[in-house]
């Protein structure tokens, strides 16, 4: 049988999981919201950031990840979250929650504050280590996920797939968003190899991101 590109990555085995537990059970907290680029932490630590679609479960998936309930808080208003919010992982790593993305009723002048924004940090943050880009489970790739890829691209940030809100799908559904997805990353040099498959609500991939995340540095 050949292999699938962008195959879902394996379940990490009992002391890789071990590994990735320990760290997020070592305390996470909320660092600032950065407005510009001055505003930024020193870059003293390894970074990964979290980009997606308005919506798309980014706030739910990082407090599932550190085990805590409102750490990331998400707007319903569209437009509202216009910062860069750091949060503390141990001494060892930031995370990073990037803006919601895709809303077509953003103001044309948030819109391009976000993307000058975001260029400036993707492009000068040296401890930036991986972005993980957050996609629907029930959708699958959508052009506004394929602009995000192109500005990693341009950046030279690697980038790993994290699909969210899996258990909302039936099987066939979910193999069709799969697809449409590993079709959007064959266009995009910085994509990661492996697709990590996520359901915050069971709690379905939570050890693999967090074992993953363990292994950068």
């Amino acid at each position: 049988m050949t292999a699938l590109p962008f195959p879902l990555a394996p379940e990490p085995d009992a002391f890789t999981t071990e590994v990735g537990r320990k760290l997020f059970a070592g305390g996470a907290d909320f660092l600032k919201g950065v407005v510009a680029m001055d505003g930024l932490p020193p870059a003293d630590r390894v970074e990964v950031c979290f980009a997606g679609r308005s919506n798309v479960g980014k706030s739910t998936l990082i407090n599932a990840l550190t085990g805590r309930k409102a750490l990331a808080r998400a707007s319903n208003t569209p437009g509202r979250t216009q910062e860069i919010n750091f949060f503390t992982l141990t001494e060892r790593y930031y995370l990073v929650d990037l803006p919601g993305y895709g809303y077509a009723e953003a103001p044309v002048a948030v819109v391009a504050k976000w993307q000058k924004l975001l260029k400036a940090y993707l492009s000068g943050r040296a401890t930036l280590r991986r972005a993980f880009v957050l996609i629907d489970t029930r959708h699958g790739a959508k052009q506004v996920d394929e602009e995000i890829m192109k500005l990693l691209d341009s950046a030279a940030v690697p980038f790993q797939v994290v699909m969210t809100k899996a258990d909302k799908v039936r099987e066939k559904d979910r193999d069709e968003a799969l697809a449409r997805t590993r079709a959007a990353l064959a266009k995009h040099p910085a994509a990661y190899p492996e697709i990590i498959l996520t359901s915050s609500e069971i709690g379905e991939g939570i050890p693999t991101l967090r074992a993953t995340i363990a292994a950068i540095t």
